[in-house]
């Protein structure tokens, strides 16, 4: 696959992972819904609670063992330094695991995790990262939730109405 190829395919499967989680937070929270087009502070808002949510899907962690957490890309800041979100999920394929920004960076802090620079799949250009081994991310984590098994083909399910 071409960089290009991958950023979309990328897109799409974390678009995928918002609607899934925005309809698993509508069961308690009829309001919640995905956050239309590019908005960089956070990708769903739950006005029941004023609430905001940033999904991350991570399943390469399941072969790593580490959570990614960007903070910069292009030597400019992002994701973790520029969240607007009170939460972030991080989604493995068997988790939902409910963490706050500044959980994550006391994380990274007390674990004293270092930071990474790299160019990631499908991307053009160098990012700053920590790779965070999953156990301190979950030890960190406000909620976890197991995924249920017919997860899978409820995700292929969305994958097909996009």
């Amino acid at each position: 696959m071409t960089p290009s190829e991958v950023f979309h395919s990328d897109l799409k499967m974390g678009e995928i992972l918002e609607v899934f989680i925005v309809e698993y937070i509508q069961e308690n929270y009829p309001k919640a819904h995905k956050i239309k087009g590019y908005f960089k502070p956070y990708d769903i808002l739950v006005p029941e609670t004023n609430t905001t949510i940033e999904v991350k899907g991570d399943y390469k962690s399941n072969e790593t063992n580490n959570i990614l957490v960007e903070v910069r890309f292009n030597k400019k800041p992002s994701a973790l330094l520029t969240t607007q979100a009170t939460y972030w999920i991080f989604i493995d394929g068997y988790h939902i695991m409910w963490i706050t920004p500044q959980q994550i960076k006391d994380c990274i802090k007390l674990h004293k995790v270092p930071m990474r620079t790299f160019t990631g799949r499908g991307d053009d250009k160098a990012k700053d990262a920590f790779l965070v081994p999953k156990p301190f991310i979950k030890d960190s984590c406000t909620l976890i939730t197991e995924i249920e098994p017919d997860w899978l083909i409820h995700m292929d399910n969305i994958f097909h109405q996009l």
